[in-house]
């Protein structure tokens, strides 16, 4: 129970669908986050206008363990459990790989295994928590901290990660925020310091928007008939699309928010582009068929990552924007987001 009814707040003795959680909240914000699974922050509730931004997937919350697998697959073990909102993920992105004899599966480790955390501030004014995890198959501990301010709509997020082996390693690492209904519609448009946008060699999509290995100036792609296509809009949420798009060129500082015109609202990240120069786009408007999510999601996630795509870490090796990191170096940096009423 938490130690009092206002300002900041910490609550830390819940359980939902047998999953432990955390919540952390203020006069603006409430954030609820899943300790046994990868500290994933599954709703973030903007409280003036009783909006919760995070998509909610069509698999329901439910207690890992009382899923049993029947395959080993690494994607069906992976989604099979995927619920929505707010991953981490290190030290892969996308599809299974292995590296250095160790095998990663779909999106690595850190988002599917229980975290330790530790309050740090729990005050009216301020609260901080400390959310850290040592990974299993590779040599890494990653210290989350995150901050909430008295009647301020800003999350901070300071992040330490350390090799703990005594050789150099490579990596992927990103955050995987998911914005669903009811903030997402047609009434949304994503603004952002990028300078340019490009797809991979292969569409992930059959019903993606922009052909597949291009590079365009923001926010202006082209389809496969050659008509331009404003990538800053949202569709509706029946246009039976489906994108996988990688922003880059971004100032020191990389910015984006997703403005609905109708709200008045907007939810936006900023962070360091010298660490994560890349801005994964994950749109579908019910356009994402057959297994897991079979054409019934409507969703963006728009991702600062280290790396691309997201075909796994070999892959990111092969075209040099994998992280590296020396034995026993600590890199840390700092994220915000931010929930405005314009």
């Amino acid at each position: 129970m938490a130690n009092r009814n206002f300002g900041c707040r910490i609550t830390d003795d819940i359980v939902l669908k047998g999953n432990k959680a955390f919540v952390m909240e203020n006069q603006k914000l409430r954030l609820t986050i899943l300790l046994d699974r990868g500290s994933d922050i599954i709703e973030l509730l903007y409280k003036p206008k009783d909006i919760d931004f995070m998509w909610r997937s069509p698999v329901a919350l439910h207690k890992k363990s009382d899923y049993i697998s029947q395959t080993g697959d690494s994607l069906g073990n992976y989604l099979d459990h995927v619920s929505g909102g707010w991953q981490e993920i290190l030290p892969n992105g996308g599809l299974q790989c292995v590296y250095k004899n160790a095998v990663y599966g779909m999106h690595g480790e850190i988002s599917n295994i229980p975290w330790q955390y530790k309050i740090i501030k729990d005050q009216e004014d301020i609260i901080s928590v400390t959310f850290c995890i040592t990974t299993l198959r590779s040599p890494y501990t990653l210290e989350k901290t995150i901050t909430l301010h008295s009647n301020d709509s800003c999350i901070y997020i300071h992040e330490e990660l350390e090799n703990l082996a005594n050789e150099d390693m490579q990596l992927m690492w990103g955050h995987h925020p998911t914005i669903g209904e009811p903030f997402l519609s047609e009434d949304c448009k994503i603004i952002t310091n990028a300078k340019t946008f490009f797809t991979y060699k292969n569409k992930d999509f059959d019903n993606q928007r922009i052909v597949e290995n291009s590079t365009f100036n923001w926010p202006i792609g082209i389809n496969e008939e050659n008509q331009k296509v404003d990538i800053s809009k949202i569709p509706k949420k029946n246009s039976k699309t489906a994108d996988m798009i990688y922003l880059k060129d971004f100032p020191k500082q990389g910015e984006y928010k997703i403005l609905n015109t109708k709200e008045n609202l907007t939810i936006g990240m900023s962070w360091d582009s010298s660490l994560f120069p890349y801005l994964w786009m994950w749109l579908v408007c019910n356009g994402s068929f057959s297994y897991p999510w079979y054409g019934r999601t409507y969703n963006i996630a728009l991702e600062p990552w280290t790396s691309y795509p997201s075909l796994g870490l070999t892959e990111a090796i092969k075209n040099n924007s994998s992280l590296k990191i020396k034995a026993h170096e600590i890199i840390k940096t700092d994220l915000k987001l931010e929930v405005n009423q314009e």
